[in-house]
């Protein structure tokens, strides 16, 4: 993140909106003080909070940037996401007469995206999307990109020749404090969009007898996973362990 290009960027959006710093001030809820460190580019003082409340007044948005040991950290990303497709994958391959299908590319209508895993049940004719989340970086894209992939799963079915009666779907997430911490504090919204526990879900795919929205947590995404086959996996047979909610 590059302090000073915050700043001065701050700064120019502010004075083309032809705003004092004192009306930035007010419409941010913050101190001057804080405005004038943030448009000198002097971040080492200011909360991130902070940050974001000012540039959320001024209707820009920061985007913070991790990086590490020289561009490693998307393989090590993807590396944990596809841990957690092998894990899902053992895991389905006890709870009844599932198909399933990995990484389902789409462009429908000018969206376009990948459903993690897209699962139908054909004897009771239910379709399953399944979102899978190492971390939860923005509460509203998340819950936003699940909304968008139910809509549009039913006419991705529709051309594999499944005619769905209902669409669920299943947001999991990679066990961990950092994102157990995000789920306790927008707990509210989080069941309001997606009320069924994860406790709930091996029942529900012996039977998935209704539309259901769950979020849940998949534990052992770390390192390398015992008994899991990374093997692509289309139908279920054997019985797993259950996830937690």
């Amino acid at each position: 993140m590059d302090d000073h290009r915050i700043g001065w960027s701050l700064r120019s959006i502010r004075v083309r909106k032809r705003w004092r710093q004192q009306d930035l001030d007010d419409r941010a809820g913050v101190s001057r003080w804080v405005v004038m460190r943030i448009e000198q580019g002097r971040l080492a003082s200011i909360p991130m909070g902070k940050l974001r409340v000012v540039a959320g007044a001024l209707d820009a948005r920061i985007d913070a940037v991790v990086r590490w040991q020289g561009g490693d950290l998307p393989r090590l990303l993807s590396a944990r996401h596809a841990r957690m497709h092998e894990v899902m994958a053992s895991f389905l391959q006890g709870m009844g007469d599932w198909e399933i299908e990995p990484e389902v590319s789409f462009s429908v209508y000018g969206e376009r995206g990948i459903i993690d895993v897209l699962a139908w049940h054909p004897t009771r004719r239910m379709l399953l999307v399944i979102e899978l989340k190492t971390e939860i970086v923005d509460i509203n894209e998340m819950l936003g990109a699940i909304d968008r992939k139910r809509r549009i799963a039913a006419r991705i079915a529709n051309a594999r020749g499944w005619e769905p009666v209902a669409v669920s779907t299943w947001v999991v997430l990679a066990e961990s404090r950092t994102n157990r911490r995000a789920v306790s504090a927008h707990r509210t919204v989080l069941r309001s969009k997606l009320p069924v526990d994860g406790r709930t879900i091996p029942g529900w795919l012996s039977d998935p007898s209704r539309r259901i929205d769950a979020l849940g947590f998949l534990p052992s995404v770390q390192g390398t996973h015992r008994g899991v086959d990374p093997a692509p996996v289309r139908r279920v047979t054997r019985p797993r362990r259950a996830l937690n909610g």
